[in-house]
């Protein structure tokens, strides 16, 4: 396998701010290749994953990268280079969706063939694909096997027995084959990641993987403290494993420029490198890079680049198993109870990707028992509009003991508490009596955003008086003092 990426520019929605080169707020269409084209070239991320999740997916991408952009991708060769990633449906779990995968996979051929015409020499442009919500080894091994055996193998089958192959017809398939890359995102499957990703290597001639791991909808369905724990775990028990099995394994993870999400801008991109030392490649979402002035995320993307990869962080699994449990169940009863105003706030979150939307017939909710919730990010910018960052919600239900134990095993906890404090409105109706005293005994040092306060009491103020005309532009004004949506 060529060098591994270290910053996946992605297309996650989590911006405040317009990005220059868009024609509407919303990124769609033609607006998604320049995005790509600037993340390479001008930010210095080295991968862009490409999602046809949820999502009208471009299919000719490589086609229009290199013929919009020529002089550039010449001297930057795709699929050496930098790295072009898909993210495809799960057909498991996404069953209205499941035939958009076929037609993902049936373009990477076509993506071969303009590249070797482009660079007159073979050359791969895209050789992965990621699987999200990844919950076993046989939904790994399926898309890989569809791949070699439907749509590589069938190249040789003839159309009578004296006429010619299909590979005679239209042209040879390639690459040969591809490389897998397993989502995890949710806690169980996460602690499970590292003996799936093992079932899914045996047998297969395999000398590199990456496994993904996922921060957004783990925060959203457990908390952000069992967010980060799992992620610990996963990623030193991924360590043991490539050690035992000798395959390389390098660790993804995806995080959000809010403090829920991962809390990786290019502020945090030294702090966060170090806390994860394993990890080779991290996600630069949308607020990362477009809600900062571009030197920095520029600088914040070579930081991530050059940065020494080291051993994963040893955890405490069985005492994290136990905080992670008492923690969770809090967080979920309480975000239960405030899933009415969340769902009410959400209707005003501004869209900043054409996304199809995942209710009913068109896709997936994010569900929570009984309760349906919005897709991560609307659920942070909601919590946020509404002056109680989620962060917060579960934290009255740690011990001394537990906050010790998350201070050794998750240093950067204080500072995201910190920050989220800053944006948070102790009046506000959805602050518990509980919760206020347990963050007045932690004594969490912060200085309280006046002005983001002021907005969110004129959202709570307009939501309950039904004047929701400048909603939505309330909420984005907040945002770009946080300088992230959600």
């Amino acid at each position: 396998m060529n060098r591994i990426p270290r910053c996946m520019s992605t297309q996650h929605p989590d911006n405040a701010t317009t990005p220059f080169f868009s024609t509407s707020p919303v990124l769609a269409g033609e607006d998604e290749i320049k995005e790509a084209f600037y993340a390479y070239s001008h930010l210095g991320c080295d991968e862009q994953m490409w999602d046809a999740e949820g999502k009208e997916i471009d299919t000719y991408v490589v086609k229009k990268l290199l013929s919009f952009y020529p002089e550039y991708f010449h001297q930057q060769v795709l699929g050496e280079d930098l790295r072009l990633t898909l993210r495809v449906p799960n057909p498991t779990v996404e069953t209205t969706e499941a035939k958009v995968l076929l037609e993902t996979l049936e373009s990477i051929p076509r993506s071969y063939d303009a590249a070797r015409l482009f660079y007159n020499r073979d050359v791969a442009p895209i050789f992965e694909v990621i699987l999200p919500m990844t919950t076993s080894s046989r939904c790994i091994d399926r898309i890989y096997c569809y791949y070699a055996d439907h749509i590589i193998g069938r190249q040789n089958a003839r159309f009578g027995t004296d006429d010619i192959t299909i590979a005679e017809w239209i042209g040879e398939f390639r690459p040969e084959r591809i490389q897998v890359i397993p989502l995890f995102e949710d806690v169980p499957a996460m602690l499970s990641a590292a003996d799936i990703v093992e079932e899914y290597l045996h047998g297969k001639d395999i000398a590199d993987q990456r496994v993904f791991l996922a921060r957004s909808d783990t925060a959203m369905n457990y908390g952000l403290i069992a967010a980060a724990l799992a992620n610990k775990i996963a990623l030193a028990r991924l360590d043991e494993l490539s050690a035992r099995s000798g395959v390389q394994i390098h660790p993804m993870l995806g995080m959000g420029s809010v403090p829920f999400r991962g809390g990786l801008s290019p502020v945090t991109a030294e702090r966060v490198g170090q806390e994860y030392p394993s990890v080779v490649t991290f996600s630069v979402q949308s607020a990362f890079k477009y809600d900062y002035p571009a030197p920095e995320v520029k600088a914040a993307c070579e930081h991530l680049k050059a940065r020494t990869i080291g051993a994963a962080t040893p955890v405490d699994v069985e005492y994290a198993l136990q905080v992670m449990e008492r923690y969770s169940e809090a967080y979920r009863s309480r975000i239960v109870e405030l899933a009415p105003q969340i769902n009410r706030m959400a209707k005003y979150v501004p869209p900043r990707r054409a996304r199809k939307l995942h209710i009913g017939l068109f896709g997936y909710s994010r569900e929570l028992g009984d309760v349906t919730l919005p897709r991560a990010i609307s659920f942070t910018c909601s919590l946020y509009s509404l002056g109680l960052p989620p962060e917060l919600i579960g934290f009255e239900t740690l011990t001394p003991r537990d906050l010790a134990f998350i201070h050794e095993t998750y240093p950067s906890f204080e500072s995201k508490i910190s920050e989220a404090l800053a944006y948070t409105d102790f009046d506000s109706p959805l602050m518990t009596q509980e919760l206020r005293d347990a963050l007045d005994r932690a004594g969490f040092s912060y200085t309280p955003d006046t002005a983001h306060l002021e907005i969110v009491r004129k959202i709570r103020s307009a939501l309950a008086e039904e004047q929701t005309g400048q909603l939505s532009d309330l909420v984005s004004r907040a945002a770009v003092l946080r300088r992230f949506l959600g």
